[in-house]
């Protein structure tokens, strides 16, 4: 395939590492990557010398949240969040350059007149504290929270971004957790009907509702650490896949931990915003 292309167009460039690319670009002319580098990067499982196990992006953009104009071209509009979810997602991860589609706010999640409970929201984040103690990668508490919000929302109307309204099925629900623990007690208890599964695992899907199980006890004794719990990259993911509603259902006392460094700080410190958002 050497030299047999104009244009080679890499997808997902974020989850392709600079060996495959360096591989793949003697067959082109021309190299056009488009991907996401605040989304979830490249599965790694090996040891690679300085920065030869990054993906592309994160070996082109470094730390840098979105991309110079002199670099490339930033895609500045959202066409799946409502504008109070995207707001959180654009003000956190993408230097408030992130925007919403004009028709996005016609999503609604159509609240019961007279309602008085946690889901008083048509549209953007909501948190609903649940404590426990003694939990690592799930929690029974969480679980049954979940089940009893989902019968609410599933008596409830919404409206879809061309106008459409209607009732709340199992297919506008996706449910995601940290853990895949976690994840089997959910489906376990939610049926084969719910959409349940990791950030991964729906990394690129979206729906007008979104629950995210944070389901650990204690950020210092989560499976895997902090820095797997409160990756900005996850919460990016977790968090934009609604295009109406997404609901964090955590301890409340994750968000007062201790840290060993600064990035550690700017995790728990995201975590802290995303729970106590106003949008």
């Amino acid at each position: 395939m050497a030299n047999q292309l104009d244009y080679l167009f890499v997808d997902e460039a974020g989850q392709v590492s600079v060996a495959n690319l360096i591989a793949m670009s003697r067959s082109a002319k021309n190299l056009v990557l488009m991907g996401d580098q605040m989304q979830l990067g490249q599965p790694s499982q090996g040891t690679h010398p300085l920065d030869s196990g990054l993906s592309v992006l994160d070996y082109l953009l470094h730390d840098s949240p979105t991309i110079a104009d002199d670099m490339g071209v930033f895609l500045s509009e959202s066409y799946r969040m409502h504008p109070a979810v995207n707001q959180f997602i654009s003000e956190y991860i993408y230097e408030a350059k992130l925007h919403a589609d004009s028709d996005n706010v016609k999503q609604l999640v159509h609240v019961p007149t007279a309602y008085t409970g946690i889901l008083n929201k048509e549209a953007g984040i909501v948190f609903v504290p649940v404590e426990h103690q003694g939990n690592t990668q799930a929690s029974d508490e969480e679980v049954a929270q979940i089940v009893q919000l989902t019968q609410e929302l599933l008596q409830r109307q919404l409206t879809t971004k061309d106008g459409v309204t209607r009732q709340v099925t199992w297919q506008d629900i996706m449910f995601i957790s940290p853990y895949n623990h976690q994840v089997s007690k959910l489906q376990a208890a939610l049926g084969s009907q719910a959409k349940v599964g990791s950030v991964d695992k729906f990394q690129g899907q979206e729906a007008p509702i979104v629950f995210l199980s944070m389901c650990s006890s204690d950020a210092s004794e989560a499976l895997r650490g902090l820095d797997f719990l409160f990756n900005k990259n996850r919460l990016n993911v977790a968090i934009s896949r609604a295009k109406s509603l997404a609901i964090v259902v955590a301890n409340p006392h994750l968000a007062i931990t201790k840290v060993n460094s600064i990035e550690q700080l700017k995790m728990v410190n995201l975590f802290s915003a995303l729970i106590k958002t106003r949008y």
